[in-house]
């Protein structure tokens, strides 16, 4: 018979809740999977209990809208189709990018669908925009309230010679687990346990960007805005951007990601612009803020911008960080996913699609591991390298393919800074040309969205 593991995962967010559910999904035999939390998030939770953790990804205040990728959609669908359906109809599925000047004409118009090849059930999926909080809530509905405990950590120990130790804030209780999953975000406490001799392991950096977002109602802006599109909108002093939140709910395919439904209620929008001081949220001048981004934008001439600004609602404003390339993601059963391992820019438009690869990834690694264990001739040993090989291989095929997307992002992103009117007029110019040669931009997206970290798990395993 085999040894059940006991498997902790450091944080409830995205990352957290999706690790929990491949986990299930793939490991052979019945494991002690338990996901540590440090704020209340269970069914009968209120808004309340989440409002001291803006910056946490289970918080219901958490910074508006992203988008889903087809190769993060095709995770989810491996995982569990009725999932993605879930998630799907609380979004919007978005077809295209339209790249705009700031009076609103169109520079560029990409594609966002991916192969059909390239989809478990071989139709062109497309990119989901969603809010944060949406996508996190159908996780985290699929996952039994005593699997997650809401407990704060203070650190964890990578011990070479047995299980992993966990410590808590005001407690002296531990607790101990085979592999700890680090999915505790930018400014991860399991960080630390791979870089034992550093103090401040790779600090989370401040690109000097700060975003500001949130939701209008549709009727507002409806005759402007494309149906299935995202907007980006550049100018010399900032970047703006919206698309429609959600579906129609008689839209009959508002849960297929193959098809564009006929908008809802809302507009989904954001406005990045340059910082040179990091703002604190906490005390943040919401008016001076609004103000600002009155005055920033005054001579834009799209429309859609405008009737934002009118009815201009400002709750918190989210400054870009990164965190630093890290010479390793794992260490004696001790192994990060997600922004714990690489807070992409949101220019990347891939920071939760690599979230779900990673985790993918690992709890395929770990159950072809843990599946080549003899039940009758086992011991501990065998277990513990069974994971410290996994993690090894999730390490060395996510590394360079997360390293290739932050090279990309980081290019694209000073589009969104401050810079001179020759500067901006070169631009437009730029983005103007590449219209006529659309591949040149969408290729590297395309590569992405066509990915299939599954196959490529397979394939190294062969």
């Amino acid at each position: 018979m085999k040894r059940e593991l006991k498997i902790a995962i450091i944080g409830g967010g995205i990352s957290g809740c999706t690790a929990y559910l491949q986990l299930k999904k793939h490991l052979p035999g019945n494991h002690d999977i338990t996901i540590y939390e440090a704020y209340n998030t269970d069914q009968n939770a209120t808004h309340a209990d989440w409002q001291d953790g803006p910056t946490h990804s289970s918080t219901l205040v958490v910074g508006g809208g992203l988008g889903l990728g087809p190769n993060g959609l095709h995770v989810l669908q491996r995982l569990d189709e009725n999932l993605v359906r879930d998630i799907v109809r609380s979004g919007y599925v978005i077809s295209h990018g339209n790249m705009k000047d700031k009076s609103g004409r169109l520079l560029v118009r990409m594609d966002t669908t991916a192969d059909p090849a390239s989809s478990p059930v071989n139709q062109s999926t497309h990119v989901l925009g969603c809010s944060r909080h949406a996508l996190w809530r159908c996780l985290r509905a699929r996952i039994p309230d005593r699997d997650v405990v809401c407990r704060r950590i203070d650190g964890v120990i990578a011990n070479p010679d047995g299980r992993n130790v966990i410590t808590f804030v005001g407690d002296i209780n531990t607790a101990e687990a085979d592999l700890i999953v680090g999915a505790d975000g930018l400014k991860s406490t399991v960080k630390r346990a791979l870089f034992p001799e550093a103090n401040d392991p790779y600090p989370p950096r401040y690109e000097g960007l700060v975003g500001i977002g949130g939701f209008i109602p549709a009727d507002q802006v409806r005759e402007h805005v494309e149906p299935g599109s995202m907007n980006f909108i550049l100018g010399g002093n900032g970047f703006f951007g919206y698309f429609f939140a959600e579906s129609d709910p008689a839209a009959p395919h508002r849960d297929a990601p193959y098809h564009v439904s006929e908008p809802g209620e809302s507009l989904a929008w954001w406005s990045t612009y340059s910082a040179d001081e990091c703002p604190d949220p906490k005390t943040l001048d919401k008016d001076g803020v609004v103000r600002q981004l009155r005055e920033r934008h005054a001579n834009w001439g799209d429309p859609v911008i405008q009737s934002i600004l009118h009815s201009l609602h400002v709750d918190n404003m989210y400054p870009t960080w990164t965190s630093p390339t890290l010479p390793k993601w794992e260490r004696f059963g001790v192994v990060l996913v997600g922004d714990a391992a690489h807070a992409l820019p949101p220019t990347s438009g891939q920071g939760s699609s690599q979230a779900l690869e990673d985790v993918e990834a690992l709890s395929m690694f770990l159950a072809h591991y843990l599946g080549r264990i003899s039940d009758r001739y086992a011991n501990t040993q065998d277990y513990t390298l069974a994971i410290r090989r996994a993690t090894k291989d999730y390490e060395q095929l996510r590394q360079p393919h997360v390293a290739n997307i932050l090279k990309r992002a980081q290019q694209s992103q000073n589009s969104k800074r401050t810079m001179s009117w020759v500067e901006e007029y070169a631009m437009y110019w730029f983005m103007w040309v590449l219209g006529f040669f659309p591949g040149w931009m969408t290729g590297p997206v395309q590569a992405e969205y066509n990915y299939n970290v599954a196959e490529d798990v397979e394939g190294r395993l062969r």
